[in-house]
């Protein structure tokens, strides 16, 4: 299946959402005042957020469409317009790339969002791009995140660092990033626990798993991803805000996209958080994680068929 088809089928409940909103407003020609308002209040409906509704309004005001143009099709030019505009700069495709340096990647993100999942899709990824790469099994707080992740290691065919469940996840931290130094492996993928209802706790074990990284590799950890799930809709902004403050986060993956009509997520954490969205997940296969393509997503997002 080609790349954009993933993408179109992926989006397709939150494009329809979209585009049956529009529908319903947009049924005469001119697009007056309380047009504007009715579409400013749909988009926040659709999870756009606050913020990037009230400048798609704008942007739609200050357009002034030819009443003699098909509305619905103008509108959906602007929106497009925008999310690149927005997106484009997010991009980092450069992530997955091979590198010669060694490289620790924290991946975070509450229980259920498919941070495992995750983990097993990006090592894919890097090894289609000649990376050589290690799992770290530092959820040690659930014994089944430590068989979901061996598992995923067992697909793809690389090693997990790991120790038993309630064991200390900084010391496997440290055992995964000193093995990768002294086998030359460059990409260390650190699978970390979720539990935002014990931020303090939480809060100590990522300093304590980032401090014994630098050990290894001074400037380490090089990458902190947070994985969040589309169908959690507006939660997500709080996992954001909540994950960033207990330690700085470099990119975002979104999951279950396929699953939801609330894609319009990522456009509010795009304007409110600018931070560089990594990849996006499309379905439940091996290769339905997808690198984030602000154009595709656009063309995807707002699909009229």
């Amino acid at each position: 299946m080609r790349i954009f088809e993933k993408f179109r089928l992926g989006f397709k409940k939150s494009a329809n959402k979209i585009s049956e909103g529009f529908k319903e407003i947009i049924i005469k020609k001119e697009i007056d005042d309380k047009k504007l308002d009715e579409i400013e209040e749909f988009l926040i409906s659709a999870d756009v957020g606050i913020e990037a509704s009230s400048k798609i309004k704008s942007l739609i005001s200050q357009k002034k469409i030819d009443p003699n143009l098909d509305q619905h099709s103008e509108i959906n030019k602007i929106l497009k317009e925008f999310i690149i505009s927005l997106m484009q700069p997010l991009e980092n495709k450069d992530f997955f790339n091979k590198k010669n340096n060694h490289e620790v990647i924290l991946i975070s993100g509450v229980n259920g969002a498919g941070k495992t999942t995750t983990i097993g899709k990006i090592g894919k990824i890097f090894l289609e791009n000649n990376n050589k790469v290690i799992f770290a099994a530092c959820d040690t707080f659930r014994a089944a995140a430590i068989e979901q992740l061996e598992e995923w290691a067992k697909k793809i065919n690389v090693e997990t660092v790991k120790s038993v469940a309630g064991s200390d996840p900084a010391s496997v931290a440290y055992k995964a990033t000193e093995f990768a130094k002294l086998n030359d492996i460059n990409k260390i993928l650190i699978d970390t626990a979720g539990r935002l209802q014990n931020k303090k706790n939480l809060m100590e074990e990522y300093k304590k798993i980032a401090n014994v990284t630098k050990k290894v590799i001074a400037d380490a950890p090089h990458q902190v991803i947070l994985v969040l799930d589309a169908t959690s809709g507006q939660n997500v902004m709080n996992q954001v805000e909540e994950f960033n403050k207990i330690i700085p986060l470099t990119g975002v993956v979104m999951t279950k996209l396929d699953g939801t009509a609330k894609g319009g997520i990522l456009i509010a954490i795009a304007q409110k958080y600018k931070l560089p969205i990594i990849a996006i997940g499309l379905g439940e296969k091996l290769d339905d994680l997808q690198i984030f393509d602000s154009k595709k997503f656009a063309d995807a997002f707002i699909q009229t068929n």
